[in-house]
């Protein structure tokens, strides 16, 4: 009941700024349940991204004998945290997480009620720090969690799909009302984990991997073959499996394909 009053008076006293995607997550049982989400697996470094007004981190405040960092690019929010909760004066890094640099030295584990307007480029800069990123516990649009995890021969099967399947194995945790918010957005709410593949994928090379996907989703409705047929020889492109359309081949095809590239 504490905490929900202080959500309430957060709401009145903090600016909401929709150029950032803001909502305050304000349903205490959901913050609960995504920070026991987090704390499934053990970690020793944890980057918070979006803290916002604290939804989240007051419950991580709790978790014992872990290095704690939360990056947050409005002002007025950081100001707020380190007025709230003077133990993180020297926790909060002040700037856009897309253009940060890896904040810890080894593996580290990241939690965020992600902003939905750049949560895909958030996950593409995860991607990139992959070989230290232990687990990703975060609330998505729900639309766009579907499609982060997304199988095969389904519709929201895309690019984002196969780019982190290859590396991360995808877990849609549990969903979130829009009421669970203030104020509540126009969409529904997802929570995934992502968590590092012991067996990916063998590339010929990232960058091929890439490029044949992305051409290959560029255009879904045509087959494989008229798709990506600038990528292949045409004796590579007689394969039946060109016949199929890019949402129905899996990330390990995909990865094998990149060595029969030109």
């Amino acid at each position: 009941m504490v905490y929900f009053c202080l959500m309430v008076q957060l709401s009145r006293s903090l600016n909401l700024k929709k150029s950032l995607g803001q909502h305050f997550l304000k349903d205490e049982a959901i913050c609960q349940r995504i920070v026991a989400t987090l704390t499934q697996n053990p970690f020793q470094r944890l980057l918070e991204i979006g803290p916002g007004a604290g939804a989240l981190t007051k419950y991580i405040l709790h978790i014992k004998d872990i290095q704690f960092k939360a990056v947050e690019i409005d002002r007025e929010k950081v100001a707020f945290l380190k007025r709230q909760y003077p133990v993180l004066n020297d926790s909060i890094i002040e700037t856009d997480f897309l253009g940060m640099e890896k904040p810890f030295e080894g593996p580290f584990t990241i939690i965020g009620n992600f902003p939905y307007n750049i949560s895909t480029e958030i996950l593409f800069k995860v991607l990139d720090w992959r070989d230290d990123v232990q687990s990703v516990t975060g609330m998505f649009q729900k639309e766009v969690a579907q499609r982060i995890a997304a199988p095969e021969g389904t519709k929201v099967y895309g690019v984002t799909s196969v780019l982190l399947q290859a590396f991360f194995n995808v877990e849609y945790l549990f969903e979130v009302s829009e009421l669970a918010f203030n104020p509540p957005p126009k969409v529904k709410s997802a929570v995934i984990r992502l968590t590092p593949r012991k067996d990916p994928p063998a590339l010929r090379t990232e960058k091929m991997f890439f490029l044949l996907v992305k051409t290959a989703f560029n255009q879904r409705r045509k087959t494989m073959r008229n798709a990506v047929k600038s990528l292949f020889t045409e004796q590579v492109l007689k394969d039946p499996l060109f016949e199929k359309r890019a949402e129905q081949l899996s990330v390990n095809q995909f990865a094998e394909l990149t060595w029969k590239m030109k």
